[in-house]
């Protein structure tokens, strides 16, 4: 047997022999007899185990041939070493750790010296010979190792398998095998030059038989040489996966795939060793696995030399062809291998890659394909990672060449994209098994700790979706882009996102579509998405209504996108109004009308939300805002202090509009018209809603008309200096005049208003009288169009009555329309509502004249004006800057008897107007033309509201044929008769017929000695005014 060693081996042994001299043959003999009968022949006595196994190290020693014999009786040594040390940790535990151990610590340290001499004298013979030693030591070390490791599982000492740090902390500490893994590791470190196979062999054979108590052997090897095992287990796998499985092998479904580790001894194997290293080495088999994949597809090197090691399956086309569904098979078998190449694998499939992959597997049969298929997506919807790039690669590689993809991939070949797109069809088939196919008597979404919950919560995870939790508005983004098939995958992998992931994901994914549709096409996926999610997950659109309201109070949307979101909501409402337009008894059972009727209850919860948006400063924001609060239904209850802030913002936003619409004409822009439209459907809805918003909008209206900075659109002047400002510096040169001077004169007294010490000046004493004041003209045409829409929608608010029959829900009047600029145009005008009427007339005099009592309804004499003329200057003043008065009066007088608590503007506004024609010496009226045309308009007016009997109402008509001295006349026969007939509400009577309130001017007396100043008039100017008499006629 000696013949089998090289001679220099021997010799080597025999230099570095521990022993004093050579033993002689008889000395051999009896070394052979003791170490076979275990008696000592010399003494005759039984030889302990510590004897035996110095015995056996001598003949391993000196008699090489009978290596084979002492190893295996070497491993008896180990094992009671082993046995001995479990033995002692056990004692130690159950006695404490003040026990003595007693004989078995004694035997350990009898024993511990022989494995320091057994381990010497190995590791010597590895050093002086390691091609003859290394194979034969490796194979006896791993296999007795795996041994011992299965053997002593079960002791009360040893941790759990799974505890894989506690173990290899305990086995390292345990002197035997301590021994055994460094021997290993020398025999593997010297084998790794010229036949690496022999020890991964080995490796992974004991790995199988002694799994899993033998992986804490495999941990410690594959971190002490990280880059030759993670290659070596690769190689060894493949051509072990080749030569048992493939291509038959590869059927069925990755359950089959998952079944095949008990045909494939060895790729369990490799799973598990790769497993252990990934947790310090997941880089490297990273790297190794993706450069597999891509040497599997890269030419083969021409007349490259027979490699001798694992990696020679470069050279084989058989193994090539296998190795793509060896990494499969590998993936499918360990969650960590495919987290570890998902995220980074993407990234190497560009184009040629491709078509590489496509050449190599057009040979194999299309069941194989199908099966290699399959188990693709199962990876896919089980890869922890990258789940987004993996999903843009195949819609991307998916689409057809007629549609544009965005970024720089070019157009893929068609093979290739035929085989993406029957490879993304079977992944959304296969998530929406997984999805809808999960145990029914479990919650869809455990919010149970406990540890049962847990584990079926974590048998229903689907890790592909779990990552595209986070991408659902990119997920939107790319849905909305409307590109043939693309968005109908995406569109449908969206609808199992949100099934999957529960209300929250479902919630994101509706709220993301309605902010990012741009058009009705792209608005329409978002009903399209409701549909089928409206039965599993109840409320969910008041909860994407809300995610809106949310976002937009955090202010995470931009101005482009805020008018987005507001416009599609408000189109999701319109839709419901039109689709009850329509009519049809199937017009609200469609899904699109089911999703418009919930949005529009929804919003209408949130109108207080929506409002402050009126004021926004972007244009588009609030032009948005305005269209979807004038469509939106009012809820049926509604707080005050909410119906109040969105009247104030409502009417605010309407003369905003009014503005802008002026500015747009002037560039061409259209954006303001629409704008004014919303805004009147909006007041006008909320004046029908109820009392107090009706209140609340015309008062607002009559502050927000005769406010300073909205005169100028209705045709006033904003306000002159020193009338209710101060003098602007402009108008005159400073004359360095002191202001105690100034205060000293008589001009600048304290104003007492309304007392007969008012003193009235044009100008400052001494510096003579005030300049001009020129106000700036605006357009006729635009004062002419703002004036007629602010009576259009005073008067629908008024003639909607405030009554909340519609609950605004309608336009607030069956009698109206709107033009296609959104403005209303009246068919058949309702009659006015006394009591809105009220309120403008009531918030007529607060503005004009704030002063007075609202009880001042009687007329006093003509004389007792000396003692109001303050007054009445303001009330005179107020008109003149503010034409709209004379139009809402008109609009008060209609709504009788509101106009008799206008009776002190009126008053006023008469004495003045008397004082003018009575101090004026021009020759004809025609002179003062506001003058004339507010005496006129008052007289109408007031004759319109039946303060005036028909006989003094018409008498505006003469006004422009006389002199001042006899309009003054008639005017103060106005004057006696509203003295004598104080404008008291009591004196109309309701007509049910007509609806209206009217005035019986028989009950007033003889109105005869009223008309006789007009009669005179009229003989005096037969000649001009004969054709008018028949209108005087009692």
């Amino acid at each position: 047997m000696s013949a089998m060693f090289e001679g220099n081996a021997l010799s080597a042994l025999q230099t570095h022999c521990h022993t004093q001299s050579n033993y002689s043959p008889q000395e051999l003999a009896l070394e052979i007899k003791a170490f076979i009968s275990g008696v000592d022949q010399t003494q005759g006595r039984k030889l302990s185990v510590r004897d035996h196994a110095r015995c056996a190290v001598r003949l391993l020693r000196t008699v090489p041939a009978c290596r084979g014999a002492v190893l295996e009786h070497l491993r008896g040594v180990y094992d009671e070493y082993v046995a001995a040390f479990f033995q002692d940790l056990e004692a130690e535990s159950d006695n404490g750790s003040n026990a003595t151990t007693g004989g078995t610590n004694a035997n350990v340290s009898n024993l511990e010296d022989v494995i320091k001499e057994i381990h010497a004298v190995l590791l010597e013979f590895i050093r002086l010979n390691p091609k003859a030693w290394a194979p034969l030591v490796s194979s006896w070390a791993v296999d007795l190792l795996g041994q011992l490791s299965s053997k002593h599982a079960g002791r009360r000492a040893a941790p759990h398998s799974s505890s894989l740090n506690e173990l290899l902390q305990l086995w390292m500490s345990c002197a035997a095998t301590r021994s055994l893994m460094e021997c290993y590791s020398q025999c593997l470190a010297a084998m790794l030059a010229w036949c690496p196979d022999a020890c991964v062999d080995a490796l992974l054979d004991t790995s199988v038989q002694h799994s899993p108590h033998f992986d804490w052997v495999v941990a410690h090897i594959g971190s002490a040489f990280p880059g030759t095992i993670i290659s070596r287990v690769l190689a060894c796998g493949l051509k072990d996966f080749y030569a048992h499985g493939y291509p038959s092998g590869e059927k069925g479904s990755q359950q089959q795939a998952i079944d095949k580790s008990s045909r494939v001894p060895k790729i369990g194997s490799v799973v598990g060793i790769l497993g252990h290293l990934a947790s310090r080495h997941s880089d490297s088999i990273k790297r190794e696995l993706l450069r597999m994949f891509q040497d599997s597809l890269s030419p083969p090197p021409q007349n490259a030399p027979p490699s001798s090691g694992a990696a020679g399956w470069e050279n084989s086309l058989q193994l090539r062809r296998a190795t793509v569904p060896f990494l499969l098979q590998l993936a499918a078998l360990s969650p960590t291998l495919l987290g570890a190449v998902s995220a980074e694998l993407v990234e190497f499939l560009r184009p040629p890659v491709l078509l590489q992959l496509q050449a190599q597997f057009q040979g194999v049969p299309r069941e194989e394909l199908e099966n290699m298929l399959g188990l693709a997506v199962h990876l896919i919807s089980q890869s922890p990672a990258g789940g987004a790039r993996v999903l843009r690669f195949l819609a991307d590689t998916a689409t057809p060449a007629s549609v544009i993809i965005s970024g720089p991939t070019p157009s893929p070949h068609d093979g290739v994209r035929e085989a993406c797109d029957r490879l993304l069809q079977m992944l959304l088939l296969h998530l929406h098994k997984l999805v809808y196919n999960r145990p029914e008597d479990d919650e869809a979404y455990p919010r149970s700790a406990s540890a049962s919950s847990s584990s079926s919560a974590m048998s229903r995870v689907i890790p592909f979706l779990e990552e595209l939790q986070a991408h659902v508005g990119e997920l939107c983004a790319e849905t909305l882009r409307l590109e043939r098939k693309r968005h109908l995958w995406l569109h449908q992998l969206l609808c199992l996102l949100s099934v999957y992931g529960g209300p929250s994901v479902a919630t994101e994914a509706l709220c993301q579509l309605l902010t990012q549709a741009r058009n009705p096409e792209e608005l329409a996926l978002a009903s399209q998405l409701h549909s089928p999610l409206s039965s599993s997950i109840p409320g969910l659109l008041p909860a994407a209504v809300a995610r809106c309201v949310a976002q937009i109070h955090t202010q995470n949307l931009n101005s482009r996108e805020l008018a987005q979101l507001l416009n599609n909501l408000a189109t999701a409402v319109q839709s419901q109004e039109e689709d009850c337009k329509g009519g049809g008894p199937t017009a609200g059972s469609s899904p699109h009308s089911s999703m418009a009727a919930q949005v529009g209850t929804a919003v209408s919860s949130h109108l207080h939300d929506f409002c402050p948006l009126l004021h926004h400063g972007d244009t588009m924001v609030s032009r948005a805002a305005a269209r979807l609060l004038s469509c939106s239904q009012f809820p049926r209850a509604c707080s005050p202090a909410h119906l109040l802030l969105i009247s104030r913002a409502a009417v605010a936003h309407f003369f905003i509009a009014l503005r802008q619409r002026g500015e747009g004409l002037k560039v061409g822009g259209q954006g303001g018209g629409e704008a004014v439209g919303y805004s009147m459907r909006l007041l006008s809805r909320l004046a029908a809603y109820s009392s107090l918003t009706l209140k609340a909008v015309l008062q607002q209206l009559v502050e927000g008309a005769l406010h300073k900075g909205n005169r100028d659109l209705f045709g006033g002047h904003r306000e002159s200096p020193g009338e209710d400002g101060p003098v602007s510096p402009t108008v005159g040169p400073d004359l360095g005049v002191s202001l105690l001077d100034v205060n000293c004169k008589f001009g600048t007294t304290v104003n007492f208003s309304g007392s007969v010490w008012s003193v009235f000046h044009a100008g400052v004493i001494g510096k003579g009288l005030k300049p001009p004041h020129a106000p700036l003209q605006s357009e006729p045409d635009k004062v002419n169009q703002n004036m007629q829409t602010l009576l259009a929608v005073t008067v629908q608010c008024c003639s909607s009555g405030g009554g909340g029959s519609n609950n605004g829900s309608g336009t607030g009047s069956s009698n109206g329309r709107y033009s296609h600029s959104g403005e209303s145009i009246s068919d058949d005008p309702s009659p006015i509502n006394a009591e809105a009427a009220k309120v403008i007339a009531v918030a007529l005099v607060e503005n004009v004249c704030p002063d007075v009592a609202n009880g001042e309804l009687s007329w006093p004499p003509e004389e007792h004006a000396k003692t109001t003329v303050e007054r009445d200057i303001h009330i005179r003043r107020c008109f003149e800057a503010n034409p709209v008065l004379f139009h809402l009066l008109r609009v008060v007088a209609a709504g009788r008897p509101a106009l008799c608590y206008c009776s002190a503007v009126l008053r006023g506004l008469l004495a003045t107007l008397l004082a003018h024609w009575e101090a004026s010496r021009e020759p004809s009226v025609l002179d003062s033309p506001w003058h004339l045309q507010a005496s006129c308009l008052l007289v109408s007016c007031m004759g319109e509201g039946q303060l005036l009997p028909p006989v003094l109402s018409n008498i505006h008509e003469v006004f422009p044929h006389l002199s001042p001295f006899e309009v003054r006349l008639l005017l103060l026969g106005v004057w006696e008769y509203m003295r004598g007939n104080s404008p008291m509400p009591q004196k109309f009577t309701f007509s049910a017929e007509k609806g209206v309130f009217f005035r019986d001017f028989s009950r007033d007396g003889d109105v005869a000695r009223y008309i006789a100043p007009i009669h005179s008039v009229l003989h005096k100017n037969i000649d001009r005014l004969g054709h008018l008499c028949w209108r005087f006629q009692i």
